[in-house]
């Protein structure tokens, strides 16, 4: 039923191959696009997106509304709403 197909990888330009099995899997699945980026331009682009692994979150100075202590939020403040540490955020 599926046949090995060449696609061209639209990142690099190579040529590679949507085999029969891949397809028979696509299918499956439900997905109706063939695969657009070979298998190292995908890898890649996930390494690159931030979704294969976290990189650091930048946090910010704050000064906790409860207790007065000083601490780090993963969020600008923008003073309209409290901060807790997250110690009096627990709680």
């Amino acid at each position: 039923m599926f046949q090995d197909k060449t696609i061209v990888c639209k990142d690099c330009g190579q040529e590679f191959i949507f085999t029969a099995s891949e397809q028979e899997f696509f299918a499956e699945k439900g997905f109706e696009n063939e695969p657009q980026r070979c298998k190292p331009c995908r890898d890649a682009r996930k390494a690159n997106s931030g979704r294969g692994s976290r990189g650091e979150r930048q946090m910010f100075d704050a000064v906790c509304s409860s207790c007065g202590k000083p601490c780090k939020v993963p969020f600008e403040p923008r003073g309209d709403r409290p901060v807790y540490c997250s110690d009096c955020f627990r709680r």
